[in-house]
């Protein structure tokens, strides 16, 4: 790899620099820039910066580097790198040094001190030939040897992967899930399969399988590229909410996507929809109603969304016209006195509209509940569970997320958890319950259902046994759901089977409340009143950047000092995007600095461009069915607990209360959570919400946008940002609806 050709007549000769890498001061992991301090050995602490891809290299290691020598203004002098190779460490220093870096899983500097001292300079000798004789070290057994062996052979083979991956830029991250994908196989697949890890590896989208594609010599216009573009191009539209395309529309996004011939790109298309006798096709193709019922279109399907839908559809509708009836004694109730003996437990009347919902819920087998703020749908909710439990019916709760699963049980006195583990998924996304084997139930209610995707409300309503009830709740005028489709929006298309209450009387005590107030009023497409509010301020600021910055002050340190709230627990910033100034990604950044500074005597572990440490804010960004109980999903909060560099860990304590780990180079499954993109804020419910709302964030402004952030708020919102860009926001009402086909099913078609 660091074999130069000669340089040619009148090109300069690459330098060459070696040293041992002390420190690493930034990672770019997805290009592998590095920016780091190197100790050539010149004595005096004096330590060099390197910068450039110093893919995979470790702390610790002894590095021999070609490049050329450069300046910067404000640094001096650097060398820029443009190939390395890794030298073991010769002298017991170098040795203990190398091993104390936290490179191998078990070893620490405590450890790497014992070891050399006993070993000497034949330590790394003995690690790799004769591991077992480690536990002649004091204090390691043979349980920590094992360990130590296995994390060397892994670390050995993962920086074989990591070299033949260098040459295509790929990050350390991604080298490591594909060696743990593929194992030995790994250097086989990616020369021979590379479209598989778009497929296989999470991480791995078809660009960079593309540009690996393109390094090992496959051609622009190879079939293999086309059909793996096509289902890139549907991929990335059920990560924007579609289940579908349109056909006409996938070929063009296609063909620009690949830079190809529509007609290569209509016959991979005819090629994917073609599956050979006993095998799945790529993709369904069929006619369906266009996305705002208008003229038919060819969708186009990944096949997991297109069986999703089918099936959604089919259980809804079987659980609808079943004989059976798990709660037959509200079929000839007198609600007269049901009511009324209601009342005697609540001590309050139900409105006209919440005693519709709670008879609805009791007496159809699929109803839907739906409303704004402070419109009763939690009482109402609490009134139906009171009900069905009085006559001995088997409730069971869940929301999809833990905030939203804690609000319920909280709200009802009774258990609920969230979807997934209600349904106990296991890794690979399979479900211990479903229609074999359904859940014990006679009443189901489902929180928070503006948020349940595709996906995940097929799995739920295959494990309602026949005959239950099953209740959605949930406020439709929020955002869609993270994953694809629009699940609660389709149950309410007119025209549907599945009955439906929409409460819509704002009670007294609510109207009091500026929250609630603002939250209808943007609804309606109104400014929201902010002077004189007790509970609901604008902090104007025009500039984006000096709004990023206000809105750190406010979250930090103005809201704590005025109405002495946790800034880490009780108050949450949300975003209308990542990027930008006044972007999630950027006030992550300076919340850590204000929230949870670095401290000199506390570990913390850098990773790309983020710092992890003990208290930070973190959350899952995307579904690992492989951690915790019973996976961890995207959109998961919690708190990192513990950090521990010599076993290469750090542990979060969740939202529902669970301590789970995470491996080192599992942390870009993490991502700081101080501030969020209100996207990811749905379900949860925080005591303060602040919201920068600026220029710069221009094209997502949305109605339903600022919405879903105010509605997220229990007691008070801070707006930080322009009126300009308020306005736009309360103005703009969504751009059409996602492409799904679940309510022209539901019809009966």
């Amino acid at each position: 790899m660091s074999n130069q050709p000669a340089a040619a007549p009148g090109e300069r000769r690459l330098a060459v620099l070696e040293g041992v890498l002390e420190r690493v001061t930034y990672a770019n992991e997805e290009n592998g820039y590095t920016v780091a301090r190197v100790d050539t050995g010149r004595g005096a602490g004096d330590l060099l910066t390197v910068v450039g891809a110093l893919l995979g290299a470790q702390v610790g290691e002894s590095l021999r580097m070609e490049g050329r020598w450069g300046s910067h203004p404000q640094y001096g002098k650097q060398f820029h790198v443009e190939n390395y190779t890794t030298v073991l460490p010769a002298t017991v220093q170098g040795i203990r040094r190398y091993l104390g870096s936290g490179l191998v899983k078990g070893i620490g500097p405590v450890f790497a001190d014992r070891i050399t001292q006993h070993f000497g300079v034949d330590t790394l000798t003995v690690i790799e030939e004769e591991p077992k004789r480690l536990i002649e070290v004091p204090g390691l057994g043979p349980k920590r040897t094992k360990r130590i062996a296995e994390a060397w052979e892994e670390q050995k083979a993962i920086k074989e992967v990591m070299l033949f991956l260098q040459t295509v830029e790929v990050s350390t991250s991604i080298a490591v899930r594909i060696y743990k994908k593929y194992g030995d196989a790994s250097i086989s697949v990616v020369r021979d399969q590379p479209y598989r890890l778009a497929a296989d590896v999470w991480g791995i989208g078809f660009l960079t399988a593309d540009r690996i594609a393109r390094s090992v010599g496959i051609p622009h216009d190879s079939p293999d590229r086309v059909r793996a573009g096509l289902q890139y191009a549907l991929s990335q539209a059920t990560d924007q909410g579609h289940c579908y395309l349109p056909e006409e529309r996938l070929i063009s996004d296609a063909v620009k996507l690949l830079q190809v011939d529509t007609g290569l790109v209509i016959e991979c298309l005819a090629d994917l929809a073609a599956a050979p006798e006993g095998e799945d096709p790529g993709v369904v193709r069929e006619r369906v109603p266009g996305p705002d019922g208008g003229e038919p279109v060819t969708a186009v399907y990944l096949v997991p969304f297109h069986r999703a839908e089918l099936s959604l559809s089919a259980q809804l509708t079987r659980l609808l016209r079943t004989e059976e009836d798990r709660m037959p004694a509200f079929r000839d109730v007198d609600w007269d006195k049901a009511l009324a003996w209601l009342k005697g437990r609540t001590r309050t009347d139900l409105a006209p509209e919440q005693e519709a919902a709670v008879r609805l819920a009791l007496t159809r087998k699929v109803a839907v509940l739906t409303g704004g703020p402070g419109c009763g749908k939690s009482f109402t909710v609490r009134s139906i569970v009171e009900l069905a439990r009085a006559r001995r019916a088997k409730v069971v709760l869940a929301a999809p997320t833990g905030r939203a699963a804690k609000r319920l049980a909280e709200l009802t006195g009774a258990e609920a958890s969230t979807v997934h583990r209600l349904l106990e998924l296991r890794p690979g996304g399979d479900a211990a319950y479903d229609r074999d084997r359904p859940l014990d139930a006679d009443l189901v209610v489902v929180d928070e259902a503006s948020m349940l995707d595709l996906l995940l409300a097929n799995k739920l309503v295959k494990a309602v046994p026949p005959g239950a009830h099953l209740l959605f709740v949930g406020d439709v005028d929020q955002l869609p759901s993270v994953g694809a489709g629009e699940v609660l929006r389709d149950l309410l298309a007119e025209g549907g089977p599945v009955p439906a209450v929409r409460l819509t009387r704002v009670f007294r005590q609510a109207q009091q409340s500026g929250v609630v107030t603002n939250a209808h009023r943007i609804n309606a497409g109104q400014h929201p009143l902010t002077d004189g509010m007790k509970d609901f301020f604008l902090f104007v600021e025009d500039d984006t950047e000096e709004a990023g910055r206000l809105t750190v002050d406010v979250a930090a340190r103005r809201i704590p000092a005025r109405f002495g709230l946790d800034p880490r627990r009780d108050i949450q910033v949300l975003a209308p995007m990542h990027r930008g100034p006044a972007g999630a990604g950027t006030l992550n950044g300076l919340l850590q600095q204000a929230v949870t500074p670095g401290r000199p005597d506390l570990p913390e572990k850098r990773f790309g461009g983020r710092v992890f440490r003990v208290g930070d804010k973190v959350t899952q960004i995307r579904n690992n069915y492989d951690k915790g109980e019973n996976g961890v999903f995207n959109g998961t909060v919690g708190v990192v607990t513990s950090l521990d560099p010599v076993e290469q860990r750090l542990t979060v304590r969740t939202d529902e209360d669970e301590e789970v780990p995470y491996d080192f180079d599992e942390l870009d499954e993490l991502a700081h959570a101080y501030a969020v993109t209100i996207h990811r804020s749905q379900g949860s419910e925080y005591p303060a919400v602040v919201i920068p709302v600026t220029t710069g964030a221009w094209m997502m402004l949305q109605r339903n946008l600022l919405y879903t952030a105010v509605t997220r708020a229990k007691r008070l919102v801070v707006l930080v940002g322009s009126r300009r860009a308020l306005g736009q926001a309360v103005r703009t009402v969504s751009a059409g609806r996602r492409c799904t086909a679940l309510d022209f099913r539901l019809r009966g078609h």
